[in-house]
């Protein structure tokens, strides 16, 4: 996905924007994104049908030569592979990702580290690695280092250091990213899970001690967000 530039560049006017919206029975097609965000309009599958998902995309491939879609759900899946069979699926992460062929290099100063607190964070994880990639980053993984064997996450403290941008995805009690933020002097993006027992509700209980974090550096997304969290991570890494 592009970071800027697109149709038109900074100075797109007023009357050029109607021009740069693609209309669609279900959807409005914004082609402009790529000088607003940074990168094009990205599918989030959720309550979309999958002749619409692939209505979506194929306008998407058609303007970019890419697409990223989050949040798929099998049926979406079947049909956007049987119309662009190149395209990847990520099981855990629901997502599907057509790059470009060839695919650019990564355009990011350096690594953007995804590190999960349990297996169980992966699904969350993964759509931040997937959407990490798909913006132009580096990206490499750490998992399974939560704080109940925090000697796992202490033997990686060169690969957290040598990271541009670290994204933590934890559950249960949420206490992960304060132990990354008091190791490292890189920015934290910390991304609550809804994993866990009745009384993490849903996630609530890790995100509000995510916020109230003492390690300074750590910022937070809403619960298994996983994308806002490569999404922000991408742009401190292009900055």
């Amino acid at each position: 996905m592009p970071r800027g530039g697109g149709r038109g560049g900074r100075g797109v006017r007023l009357d050029e924007l109607g021009r740069l919206i693609e209309q669609l029975p279900f959807a409005q097609i914004d082609h402009l994104r790529p000088v607003t965000q940074g990168h094009a309009e990205i599918i989030f599958g959720s309550g979309k049908t999958a002749a619409q998902v692939v209505a979506i995309a194929e306008r998407l491939a058609a303007a970019n030569g890419e697409f990223l879609a989050t949040r798929i759900e099998p049926a979406q899946r079947d049909a956007l592979i049987a119309r662009f069979p190149r395209a990847e699926w990520n099981e855990l992460g629901h997502t599907v990702y057509l790059p470009r062929d060839p695919e650019p290099a990564p355009t990011g100063r350096g690594t953007v580290l995804v590190v999960t607190a349990g297996t169980s964070d992966l699904p969350v994880a993964e759509e931040a690695a997937v959407t990490a990639r798909a913006f132009r980053n580096r990206v490499e993984r750490l998992t399974d280092v939560g704080v109940a064997g925090i000697h796992r996450i202490l033997t990686q403290t060169d690969a957290l250091r040598s990271a541009a941008v670290i994204i933590v995805v934890a559950g249960m009690e949420g206490a992960l990213p304060s132990v990354v933020g008091g190791l490292v002097s890189v920015p934290v993006i910390a991304v609550p899970t809804s994993v866990g027992y009745g009384a993490s509700f849903g996630g609530l209980a890790a995100l509000l001690a995510m916020l109230n974090s003492c390690a300074s550096g750590v910022t937070v997304v809403n619960i298994d967000n996983g994308f806002g969290a490569a999404a922000a991570a991408s742009r401190i890494n292009h900055s």
